[in-house]
């Protein structure tokens, strides 16, 4: 006689699924130091508050590892916070480098002194000439229309003289 066996259904006739072993996390960034600005190559920079020149032209910092700061709060509803750094500096390569291989949809990390994280997204990238700047800062680094910050760094061909390079980068990101 025949020997009793067990249906077969479709899913004991399938063979045995491998039980997934859990992945690692996702890495995530270093842990960011209040006072400090997040590019989204990793790059940062220690932000240092500063005021217009006598001229009206934007500030650049003193060292290679910092970014000053002009213009809005960072929890202001309108303006913009701009960051200018730099590209490089006796032959080394500074964080604000990252503004020439940004990409729109990236991710910018800003923590205050007070240890808030703020984070924006690159909406826009723009390369002005030197010679241009002047006639542009209203639109690109006014404190009208909504809150979003500015990141400047200098590029293109080394000029010399005050102006160094002869263009900027000059990179919007809006609150995310």
């Amino acid at each position: 006689p025949p020997t009793p066996t067990t249906p077969t259904t479709a899913a004991s006739a399938a063979p045995a699924a491998e039980t997934p072993s859990p992945s690692a996390p996702p890495a995530s960034p270093p842990s960011q130091k209040p006072g400090t600005v997040r590019l989204p190559g990793g790059g940062t920079a220690t932000l240092v508050r500063k005021d217009l020149g006598p001229g009206g032209e934007l500030p650049i910092p003193a060292d290679l590892g910092q970014a000053t700061w002009w213009g809005a709060e960072l929890d202001a509803a309108s303006g913009a916070s701009v960051f200018a750094g730099h590209v490089n500096w006796r032959g080394a390569t500074g964080p604000f480098a990252e503004l020439w291989t940004a990409r729109i949809g990236t991710d910018v990390t800003i923590v205050d002194s007070a240890g808030r994280t703020w984070r924006y997204r690159i909406s826009q990238l723009v390369t002005v000439h030197k010679s241009d700047l002047p006639a542009r800062a209203d639109y690109l680094f006014g404190q009208s229309g909504p809150h979003r910050v500015v990141l400047v760094t200098c590029g293109g061909r080394w000029v010399g003289g005050a102006d160094g390079y002869e263009e900027n980068r000059v990179v919007t990101a809006d609150p995310i």
